[in-house]
């Protein structure tokens, strides 16, 4: 499964710099200078350096020296293998693709759905189908079996 650790934003300046929004929670490992990301494209940019200004990530790829080369790269996702993710040494911490597609049962045993996608937006939610938000915390939440491809969620009243 590839996962998006960037992506490749306007450029900055005029010798290539790109900004990059980053989704990944190390980018200093991830875009390395010397470190060869693949693309959603099906190709692969090679970062020659990193640097950050005001707060946003800027690159710059080997061979990509003109705001135009930058240009092109614009809205370009970099991607990696998700199992090049270090597993976590938590057992109850999660990455979020290791709980999408996750089948989601009550503690009673009902099929709820499958889990889609997660946020994060002040309080993490596993979103089940496309309109069942459920808060993941242990309350809610009390098993999460990676290897038997499901969870079990123990709903408050009106929250399904």
């Amino acid at each position: 499964m590839e996962l998006v650790v960037g992506r490749i934003g306007r450029p900055h300046g005029v010798r290539g710099d790109v900004t990059v929004e980053v989704r990944t929670d190390d980018p200093d490992l991830r875009f390395a200078p010397g470190t060869s990301i693949a693309t959603s494209t099906g190709g692969s940019l090679e970062i020659e350096s990193k640097r950050w200004h005001q707060g946003t990530l800027l690159l710059r790829f080997v061979g990509v020296t003109s705001r135009e080369d930058a240009e092109e790269l614009r809205n370009t996702m970099m991607v990696i293998d998700s199992s090049a993710v270090e597993p976590l040494d938590d057992p109850d911490e999660f990455h979020d693709h290791q709980l999408i597609g996750l089948q989601v049962f009550t503690v009673g045993g009902d099929f709820v759905g499958e889990v889609t996608d997660v946020l994060h937006h002040g309080q993490d939610l596993l979103v089940v189908g496309s309109d069942v938000y459920i808060p993941f915390v242990k309350a809610l939440v009390p098993e999460v079996d990676l290897d038997g491809g499901r969870l079990v969620v123990d709903p408050p009243e009106g929250l399904l």
